[in-house]
């Protein structure tokens, strides 16, 4: 070969391997990076050119659909079946706003295209088939989830229900909502309603039963009960406490009072807890110290995001001095908690102690309904002996039967329960919320565990209370889990 061959053969095979590093760059090296670019439109439209998988629920109700389009070169939407209901378990799925909660989690699955569903979308393009996405199946019960969206009504609030023996989710709901069908497509009016739905000062796209933190109020003396029964500082919910009326917060000169005349100088935990008295446990908090009721809160599941696998905001039981420590033993000060950790509290109550991890996702199903994967329940921690859990479920009992809580009770079920009317705003300015936290017992065991907060500013103040807002919800929702 002569040399000026020699040389353009050499420039044309330099050619050819410039072209497949490159090729092999864009293929391999830049693939996710181009796949997920916002200019991709391919990747979209094929995202949305076949029908997505379902939400399901676990009595087997879909929550979800998909809604096939014209005029777009996206064939198919999302839709809900009941959207304003379900959207606090599924959250959204838009063609021009992405995705969110179980919508986005479990996008792959849902999309049809997760690994394990390799052999499904393989054999579709042999058999001629239209590819398909899997479904979640869901722990959320029905029943359950209506009674605590129609008790909540055209109220702000939240209700969140747990089977403590597993911790598998049975409601989650959050008022006031959003029907996700209405952005679910990519035109004009899709991105004015969900303008629409940002701009809204009632924020019904905030998730308040995971993502809003409200001070618990009297609900938490449970947890300070507890803390008290687990650290020794009384072995007895039938001995008195050395608590005085009024009790003067240490270090100032402020007193701690009672609500109303009701019987808490030197109570038992049974009368304290029965008529909500805060000197008992605003004096049992700064007895056992900070450090303590730290680590009692802790166990329940504060000051840690909880993933069920939706992200749940952390509730917080603060590091801080002695007075205010005082106060965030009764649920006040800067204690914050999301209604999902309340009704965590109750649910490691119910079952004598041991909390289970919370989850809403029961399997996951290939587009045939092969299970592709199951949860398993997973104990998370054990604030309480089953010995004081079993006193601390007498305590919240005998509220029920005796105490604030008697719109919480249910003709031959067993029910425990506390109220709460939490303070709220610059030197308590602010209309209070209404908590309630309860659980039902049977023979088997403690199906169900609930927790409640009402935000109710068309209420009057004086009217404000768990057990009258907050209350009858709980009740409603243990009752469909019953079947009562």
């Amino acid at each position: 070969m002569n040399k000026p061959l020699r040389r353009i053969a050499i420039f044309c095979g330099l050619l050819i391997m410039a072209l497949m590093i490159r090729d092999n760059w864009l293929q391999y090296v830049r693939a996710d990076e181009l796949n997920a670019h916002k200019y991709n439109r391919r990747v979209q439209i094929e995202r949305f050119a076949h029908e997505r998988g379902n939400i399901i629920t676990a009595d087997g109700q879909p929550m979800t659909a998909s809604k096939e389009t014209s005029g777009s070169d996206y064939k198919f939407k999302r839709a809900w079946n009941n959207g304003a209901l379900w959207s606090p378990v599924t959250g959204y799925n838009s063609q021009a706003f992405d995705s969110s909660q179980l919508e986005n989690i479990e996008d792959k699955i849902l999309s049809g295209n997760d690994d394990r569903l390799f052999f499904d979308r393989t054999l579709s393009m042999f058999t001629g088939e239209k590819k398909q996405g899997g479904n979640v199946v869901t722990t959320l019960n029905t029943a359950a989830q209506k009674a605590a969206f129609e008790g909540l009504g055209d109220k702000k609030g939240a209700v969140a229900a747990i089977d403590p023996r597993t911790g598998a989710i049975l409601a989650l709901a959050s008022t006031p909502s959003y029907d996700p069908s209405v952005f679910a497509g990519n035109t004009k009016a899709d991105s004015e309603a969900r303008q629409k739905l940002l701009t809204d000062k009632d924020k019904p796209m905030l998730n308040r039963a995971l993502r809003e933190t409200y001070p618990p109020g009297s609900t938490f003396k449970v947890v300070t009960a507890s803390a008290a029964l687990e650290n020794g500082l009384y072995s007895s919910i039938d001995e008195p406490t050395r608590s005085p009326v009024p009790y003067q917060l240490p270090q100032s000169t402020t007193p701690l009072k009672n609500e109303g005349s009701i019987p808490c100088e030197n109570a038992t935990l049974k009368v304290a807890l029965q008529w909500s008295c805060n000197t008992v446990f605003g004096k049992i908090s700064d007895d056992l110290g900070n450090k303590k009721m730290i680590d009692e809160a802790n166990k329940f599941g504060f000051n840690d995001e909880i993933f069920t696998p939706v992200r749940a905001d952390a509730s917080v039981y603060p590091k801080d001095n002695r007075p205010q420590n005082a106060m965030a033993g009764i649920g006040q000060a800067s204690n914050r908690a999301t209604p999902l950790q309340m009704a965590m509290v109750a649910a490691a109550v119910a079952n004598d102690g041991k909390l289970m991890k919370p989850y809403m996702v029961d399997q996951l199903q290939a587009p045939n309904l092969d299970v592709l994967s199951k949860t398993q329940p997973e104990k998370m921690s054990q604030p309480l002996s089953a010995a004081n859990a079993q006193k601390v479920q007498a305590l919240m009992e005998n509220v029920v039967t005796d105490g604030t809580g008697k719109k919480g009770a249910i003709d031959g079920v067993t029910v425990g329960g506390k109220t709460g009317t939490a303070q709220h705003g610059l030197n308590n300015s602010e209309k209070p919320y209404a908590w309630f936290i309860s659980y039902a017992k049977t023979d088997q065991g403690s199906p169900v565990a609930v927790a409640v907060v009402v935000e109710d500013g068309e209420a009057h103040r004086d009217d404000i209370s768990g057990g009258g807002l907050a209350a009858p919800i709980a009740k409603a929702v243990m009752k469909a889990v019953l079947k009562k």
